[in-house]
């Protein structure tokens, strides 16, 4: 039995953005885009959070509120 690394696949269904009502592409990427902000906002966010709340945990969202929604939305597939 072996173990692999899969790259992760986003499906979004029900969509009015494309004939087909499904995203692949768009979630998948968008994913990847969150991630990558995530690593590199997280920490930033956490020292920031110390000193000041609000401005923190904005930090922290970041990926989540805007990352993710603009790069899902920008690919229609």
């Amino acid at each position: 039995m072996t173990a692999g690394i899969g790259i992760p696949i986003c499906i979004q269904c029900g969509t009015h953005s494309n004939p087909c009502r499904c995203k692949v592409i768009g979630p998948t990427v968008g994913f990847l885009a969150f991630a990558a902000a995530a690593v590199v906002e997280w920490p930033i966010g956490a020292v920031v959070y110390i000193f000041r709340h609000m401005k923190g945990r904005r930090i922290m969202a970041h990926p989540a509120t805007v990352v993710y929604p603009r790069v899902t939305r920008a690919i229609p597939i």
